[in-house]
């Protein structure tokens, strides 16, 4: 092979992400990743959605139950939503369902308050559709602070109140542990560095733990619909790939320094080993 061969080929490599899964340097530039993430989901279920469905980013849904007035309405942006079309024909249909390909989960039981008189609805403030799917990639703002944590809680709690299926992505090793899944209840494997967590809205009694290792890609998870619907499929490491593609982040991240928060033991080893076969060491 020819050494101007040899090198262009070695550029193009360092253009892509050096790591299989999650890159901890990506912590860092979580505004940007999380922006990415968020649209280019929303691009890759749109396709698979059945009749009436459509995912949707960043737009303001209110949570509302039936003796609230209009100044006691809770509003929120879920980071990608999946909303229900009231015209539209019946359907279970959607993409092909590649069942082999999705991760399996590890459940996990939960504790669920008793049902009160009170009947939630979740109403898309702009247009009066439903919210069927919440997906969540969490931030810091989540997970770091009493305030911000509040707030999540809060709408994590209204969400689940309204039996909307709620899909939590944290990506992030800094912060709380806010996920709906109790902690206590959770397997070692699960906990971190990264997790996973998907409360159906119509079984919250359990919820799925997707363990995620820095050393293997991000899994495929089943995202869950309507009772009738098939779940759909969401591949997160394409998605994390063609952010920091995209992101051009092979320009911008110095690699002999560490991540933040930095790695430790065994995976901090493993990573400057990647790093040093990859040249970025």
């Amino acid at each position: 092979m020819a050494p101007a061969q040899r090198a262009a080929e070695a550029k193009t490599v360092m253009q892509e992400n050096p790591f299989p899964g999650m890159n901890p340097w990506l912590e860092s530039h979580w505004g940007d990743i999380h922006t990415s993430l968020s649209t280019y989901a929303r691009d890759q279920l749109q396709p698979q959605l059945p009749a009436g469905l459509r995912a949707r980013v960043e737009e303001y849904v209110a949570v509302e139950s039936d003796d609230d007035d209009e100044s006691r309405r809770t509003r929120f942006a879920p980071d990608v939503r999946v909303v229900e079309r009231p015209d539209a024909p019946f359907s279970t249909g959607g993409g092909a369902a590649a069942v082999a390909e999705v991760a399996e989960p590890v459940m996990i039981s939960r504790l669920v308050e008793p049902e009160t008189l009170h009947r939630i609805e979740i109403v898309d403030s702009a247009d009066g559709h439903r919210i069927v799917t919440s997906i969540e990639f969490l931030s810091l703002a989540n997970k770091v602070g009493a305030k911000g944590r509040d707030q999540y809680l809060a709408k994590q709690e209204k969400m689940l109140a309204g039996n909307v299926n709620l899909i939590e992505i944290d990506l992030l090793r800094h912060g709380s542990w806010v996920l709906a899944a109790p902690k206590s209840e959770v397997p070692a494997r699960c906990q971190g560095p990264y997790r996973i967590c998907v409360v159906r809205g119509n079984r919250q009694d359990v919820a799925a733990m997707y363990p995620v290792s820095l050393r293997q890609p991000l899994p495929t998870i089943g995202i869950p619909l309507r009772p009738q619907d098939r779940d759909v499929l969401l591949r997160l490491q394409p998605l994390l790939d063609l952010a920091y593609v995209n992101g051009r982040y092979h320009e911008d991240i110095d690699y002999r320094q560490p991540p933040k928060p930095p790695l430790t033991g065994a995976d901090a080893e493993w990573a400057d080993r990647l790093l040093r076969e990859k040249g970025l060491r």
